[in-house]
């Protein structure tokens, strides 16, 4: 597992038809404080304050076609050049980081193929290099050096 410190979380909260809600500031608008949600906001917010990966190079929650079937990703980090760099599959803390969950972004790999896969619960976070047909898995997450992945 990754150790991954989140920051302290600057986050805006409201109630809104009596569920809590939160405001992403990446996609500029009011959002369901799910448990999955809380994950996603805490990890980009890492991405951006910790590692430095520039905001402007994160979708969050993009509609995509997996054969058939329509899927959202969950968090999608580009390189310079805008293709797809890092995927990343956030579940809520209390699901375990299991096979299906990897299997999962492999999935959505085969319609936005990147170099990087990692799985997050909030509480444990796992990530993988992929090498041809193989998949490395790190010890820590890439810092950001232009998206080349430089690990310091």
């Amino acid at each position: 597992m990754i150790d991954v410190p989140f920051p302290e979380p600057r986050f805006r909260y409201r109630e809104a038809g009596g569920k809590r809600q939160v405001f992403d500031a990446w996609r500029r608008c009011w959002v369901a404080l799910t448990p999955e949600e809380w994950v996603r906001q805490n990890f980009v917010s890492y991405l951006v304050s910790c590692l430095h990966y520039p905001a402007s190079l994160i979708a969050l929650e993009k509609e995509i076609r997996v054969g058939e079937l329509r899927k959202r990703f969950d968090v999608l980090v580009y390189d310079p050049n805008h293709q797809p760099w890092m995927l990343v599959e956030c579940k809520a803390p209390e699901v375990p980081l299991a096979a299906h969950v990897l299997e999962q972004a492999l999935r959505y790999n085969l319609s936005v193929p990147v170099d990087y896969i990692v799985i997050t619960n909030g509480s444990g976070t796992m990530a993988w290099k992929k090498e041809g047909a193989s998949l490395i898995e790190l010890k820590e997450l890439p810092k950001w050096a232009g998206g080349q992945g430089n690990i310091e």
